[in-house]
């Protein structure tokens, strides 16, 4: 007799909060494991109860710090010596993936090393969200479940009823993302052009496309430092915008981040959960709207798991 596998979902300790509502999502318990941290630093972690046949899914972004990443690599080991049937890493934000190609020499590739990890590690498949590049899904020798964000950002933008709606590009490399956005919105895109000093500093930005008297909203996977945005922002409202929002699926949201968003010509700041925004009560946070996607992670995982097509759940 052929036993079923029974579902196991794990969190790591940066996505504790989000894998708490994929499980309610589910109607499901949070499984119990624990972190041992030694006096230098090191930590183990531990299942406290069997996972022996199970599909066990782990869920972690790995934003800095790098622990955050090795915490999940660490667990996926333990379940696979633990005898786990499958192991998921469910990796809402997928960090290094900037790190997607050589732009110069004598430089790692990042992502590619991390897909190794994983492997190394023992996970069967990897589900995440909005990768910085699409072509990343290709380092990795095991299924893939590339998720879009879309799926909520696109009702909630439609909701605001918004009159003379462009959609804007961050970047050129940014233009697929916005032209999709702008298919299903029915509405112009406008592509910014920007010259950079060196990584995180922006020297110019310039606008393609008719700007004066739209209602733009900037889209993009990421938002780090906020610099790019910030300045995308005061030149688009300069050159005629009759308001500027952002939505972004990642908040990175480095070094001057808030300031930059507080200070900008920006209206609001549409970002998903993927990443917790900052605890600290000093943050400006105004202007942000955090959308959930802790229900379409839990779809996808009951359908991974179940092992039905995913296929119609994304907006692309």
């Amino acid at each position: 007799m052929i036993k079923e596998h029974k579902m196991k979902l794990f969190a790591c300790r940066a996505s504790k909060d989000f894998a708490l509502k994929v499980a309610k999502a589910l109607n499901l318990e949070l499984g119990s494991a624990d972190i041992l941290t030694f006096s230098d630093g090191e930590f183990q972690p531990s299942f406290n109860e069997s996972v022996r046949g199970a599909t066990v899914f782990i869920i972690q972004s790995t934003f800095p710090p790098t622990d955050n990443l090795f915490e999940l690599l660490l667990m996926a080991d333990a379940a696979k010596r633990a005898s786990a049937h499958k192991v998921i890493a469910v990796m809402p934000y997928f960090g290094m993936a900037r790190q997607d190609r050589k732009d110069k020499p004598r430089v790692p590739i990042g992502a590619k090393l991390v897909a190794n990890m994983l492997h190394a590690a023992g996970c069967d498949r990897v589900m995440t969200c909005d990768l910085h590049a699409d072509q990343i899904q290709g380092f990795f020798d095991f299924p893939v479940d590339h998720i879009y964000a879309s799926a909520v950002f696109l009702p909630y933008i439609k909701s605001l009823n918004i009159e003379n709606l462009a959609i804007a590009a961050p970047d050129m490399g940014g233009a697929k993302r916005a032209n999709a956005y702008a298919r299903y919105l029915e509405c112009p895109v406008v592509i910014c052009h920007k010259s950079r000093e060196k990584a995180n500093v922006v020297a110019s930005i310039t606008a393609i496309g008719e700007v004066a008297g739209k209602n733009i909203v900037i889209v993009d996977d990421m938002i780090d430092t906020a610099g790019t945005l910030a300045k995308a922002a005061n030149v688009l409202k300069e050159m005629g915008a009759l308001s500027v929002r952002a939505c972004a699926t990642h908040p990175v949201f480095s070094g001057p981040a808030y300031e930059r968003i507080a200070e900008s010509a920006l209206q609001e700041v549409i970002v998903s959960d993927t990443i917790p925004l900052s605890s600290d009560p000093d943050k400006d946070k105004s202007k942000i709207t955090v959308l959930s996607m802790t229900e379409i992670f839990a779809d996808i995982i009951n359908k991974v798991y179940n092992y039905e097509e995913i296929s119609s759940s994304f907006i692309n």
